[in-house]
């Protein structure tokens, strides 16, 4: 099923180290496929169905064409609700026929609305070890949505349905940043590769690299999967708000002092960041950024709301909400890390907490059975009743 595809499924035949160390960041590269591999992440009986409940408001749902942004004026119109603000309601007629003329539909974060999107979107979290976001573009006629441009993170392209022309013209600014110093040079005319990416092909875009894509005349419907794997300045930025504990960093420099008061203040600031750049600064940034990783939204209604928190039945499955949570090993503890906080269990624990890690959904009854003899069944569902409450698990 496709809720259930990995990296690993997306970059076969190659294997992830070698996706990871030769492709991701370097190149781009396409992944044929089946027909229909990715269907079931997003019929168009699901997209019609989230027009038809969600109120989308601009930009997260657009139209582009040509180039341009297509007004939303022109195919939504604000309705006022018994209470709050003006809502947005799409027009089914002019709507439409933007999308007759050419219009490509642009739709943001979708692994928000729809589930096999939402698991896709966890399990590539896990794997990658970055957030991820899923935009849909859908398109019918024979122009572009977009000019030829460059994209400021990396990109997996899932192609659900029909076809589409790509042209990919490869860099002209190694590793560029939405906030950089310099703009990259426009590409070459010519595209280094000029192909359709059909039903069931994947296809992955690094950072930086300019590209085009336009419809050929027929239904095309493809995901694009966004993430942003850290970078140096992201370090950076992180050192900084770690020498926030220092006096010598939250202090004023020696602005109106002597030349020799300020080339020792500078002294004592170098060595202060320079404590901090040992040979494990990169693993200790990483185990952070993944510590910090904001948990997925589940409620687990109507079982969250009561005392119990969990089905009395133990064949319930729950699932993780943070698929970058860090498991600390201690002598007779574990830890984790999660969602920007640190929880503290007895070594016991383990094994449950190893389980839920591994990102996919587990039975209740599968933990109790790897807890035993350890800890009884009340000790692990109250183990799993406080992870609910921190908003860290859910029954799935």
């Amino acid at each position: 099923m496709a809720a259930s595809l990995t990296l690993a499924d997306l970059v076969a035949p190659l294997e992830v180290s070698q996706f990871l160390g030769s492709v991701q960041g370097k190149t781009h590269r396409r992944f044929q496929g089946t027909a229909g591999r990715f269907a079931s992440l997003m019929p168009w009986s699901t997209l019609n169905d989230g027009l038809r409940h969600h109120r989308l408001d601009f930009p997260r749902l657009r139209l582009a064409q040509d180039g341009d942004v297509v007004p939303a004026h022109t195919y939504t119109e604000m309705v006022t609700p018994k209470r709050g603000p003006q809502i947005p309601k799409l027009l089914s007629a002019p709507f439409t026929e933007h999308l007759r003329n050419g219009a490509t539909l642009v739709l943001d974060a979708v692994q928000e609305l729809v589930d096999p999107v939402a698991d896709l979107a966890a399990r590539l979290e896990h794997d990658l070890r970055e957030r991820v976001q899923v935009n849909l573009y859908a398109g019918w006629g024979k122009t572009h949505g977009f000019d030829v441009h460059w994209d400021d993170h990396d990109a997996f392209i899932l192609q659900i349905s029909g076809r589409k022309r790509w042209r990919v013209h490869g860099p002209t600014r190694p590793a560029p940043l939405h906030r950089d110093v310099e703009p990259p040079a426009q590409p070459p005319a010519e595209p280094l590769e000029d192909f359709i990416l059909e039903d069931g092909d994947a296809l992955y875009v690094p950072r930086g690299h300019w590209h085009d894509v336009s419809a050929i005349g027929e239904e095309s419907l493809h995901l694009t999967i966004g993430f942003n794997p850290a970078t140096g300045v992201d370090l950076v930025n992180w050192l900084a708000d770690q020498l926030r504990t220092e006096e010598l960093f939250r202090g004023d420099l020696p602005r109106f002092g002597t030349e020799a008061e300020r080339h020792d203040h500078a002294t004592r600031i170098k060595a202060g960041i320079e404590a901090l750049l040992d040979q494990h600064v990169i693993d200790r940034f990483l185990t952070d950024r993944d510590a910090h990783g904001p948990a997925l939204t589940r409620i687990g209604l109507p079982w969250a709301a009561t005392s119990d928190l969990l089905p009395a039945n133990d064949t319930a499955t729950v699932r993780l909400l943070t698929p970058r949570a860090v498991l600390q090993h201690q002598d007779s503890t574990v830890t984790l890390l999660a969602s920007g906080s640190r929880f503290t269990f007895g070594a016991a624990a383990g094994p449950v907490l190893s389980a839920l890690l591994s990102g996919t959904p587990v039975t209740v009854e599968t933990l109790v059975e790897m807890a035993e003899p350890t800890l009884d069944r009340a000790t692990v569902r109250a183990l799993l009743g406080e992870l609910i409450t921190q908003g860290l698990l859910a029954v799935s």
